[in-house]
């Protein structure tokens, strides 16, 4: 069976790149790496576009905007057939890849740290691994950054499980029967998802508070109307750690945090945690001691719950009830806004590849800065000093 093509394909004028999209086929994944909209896109710079069928589904994309906006559609040994790159959102295990072309990228969130044993199949195969949560966050690649982008939906999903798990308002109402009053939401963690969960909180009607170890976020808690929680008597971390997230804190902080944190919490209605150092277990933040203290009724959604997780106790996609209190963490928050999280990351990986498109080699050509910070393999080896080291 001849792979379909879409009306709006066109016979290539140069060299040219076959980029594949797998569909994703880790559980509970529901979003896809490339879009009609971004088809058309890595088409207009000169490439061909091989997508698998059922690709989009999760994402209520079909098979027919696909072929509509110029792509191939077919079974995965046909897309992936040739193809110079492969987008994923999740990295694609090596065996599906067998008939690719030599050398070719495979442009996904790789886990490298998680799945190294999968990093070193496709150094042995002979693929370039390109992970794409390794973007350094620089000024030139904010457009290509996945984490933000993911971080972003995932603090507003957050705040709207919890408040379905709450079972009372957010917002102050003032009735003829008497005056509800308003829920408090804390945020720990004030990165792209903090932020987001902060902003939501509010529009929802709660009294929001927020802390974080990097004492320049209190500014931004205080922009968006939120109470900043912090640490003032104790020396901690002035500064970020690398890339932006926050660093290692002194014990002394850590103490301190933990007693103010503590009373805080006991007074909350509604608990985000985001904190996440990359390639490290999440930081616990919050102990049983300190949940056990918290108003029966209370509701902690853990965004770290697939690192481990910010709260013991915490289980992946189950809602676990300590103490009267509620926590859930998803295993894959994004995953739970298919559409918007595929449009948004299918735009991440498109500005990604256009930004380093050579149009005299009809194929992107990575510079030093961002190719040593994300290539893991080359030239059948594991090449990234991270996971040397």
């Amino acid at each position: 069976m001849e792979p379909a093509t879409g009306p709006a394909a066109r016979p290539p004028t140069g060299p040219t790149s076959r980029i594949a999209v797998l569909r994703e086929r880790a559980t509970g994944e529901t979003r896809v790496s490339a879009t009609p909209e971004t088809v058309r896109k890595l088409i207009a710079l000169g490439a061909s576009l091989a997508v698998e069928t059922g690709a989009g589904l999760g994402a209520a994309i079909s098979d027919g905007e696909y072929l509509a906006a110029g792509a191939e559609v077919g079974q995965a040994e046909q897309v992936v057939s040739g193809a110079n790159i492969v987008l994923g959102v999740q990295g694609p295990e090596p065996e599906r890849l067998g008939g690719v072309a030599p050398g070719a990228w495979v442009v996904a969130a790789l886990d490298p740290f998680g799945r190294r044993d999968r990093v070193s199949a496709y150094a042995a195969a002979g693929l370039e691994a390109l992970a794409m949560e390794l973007m350094p966050r620089i000024t030139r690649a904010q457009s290509m950054d996945i984490l933000s982008s993911q971080s972003n939906l995932a603090g507003y999903k957050a705040v709207l499980v919890a408040a379905n798990l709450y079972g009372r308002a957010f917002p102050m109402m003032m009735t003829a029967a008497g005056t509800v009053s308003a829920a408090k939401a804390f945020v720990m963690g004030v990165g792209v998802a903090g932020l987001q969960a902060i902003a939501t909180a509010r529009r929802l009607g709660a009294q929001v508070s927020a802390t974080d170890v990097r004492s320049a976020t209190r500014e931004q808690i205080l922009s968006l109307g939120a109470k900043p929680i912090f640490v003032d008597t104790a020396q901690g971390i002035e500064g970020e750690g690398s890339g932006g997230y926050a660093g290692e804190i002194s014990d002394d902080y850590r103490q301190a945090q933990a007693e103010l944190v503590s009373a805080h919490l006991a007074k909350q209605d509604i608990v985000i945690t985001t904190a996440l150092i990359p390639g490290r277990p999440a930081p616990r933040l919050i102990s049983d001691a300190q949940i056990a203290a918290m108003k029966p009724g209370s509701v902690i959604f853990d965004l770290a719950a697939p690192q481990g997780g910010n709260v013991e106790g915490c289980v992946p996609d189950q809602v676990v009830e300590r103490h009267g209190v509620k926590i859930l963490g998803y295993a894959n928050t994004p995953a739970h806004l298919p559409a918007e999280a595929s449009a948004l990351f299918a735009r991440n990986l498109f500005n990604f590849v256009s930004a380093f498109w050579d149009k005299d080699q009809g194929k992107p050509v990575l510079d030093e800065e961002i190719g040593n910070a994300i290539r893991l393999t080359q030239g059948g080896k594991v090449i990234h000093a991270q996971l040397l080291g």
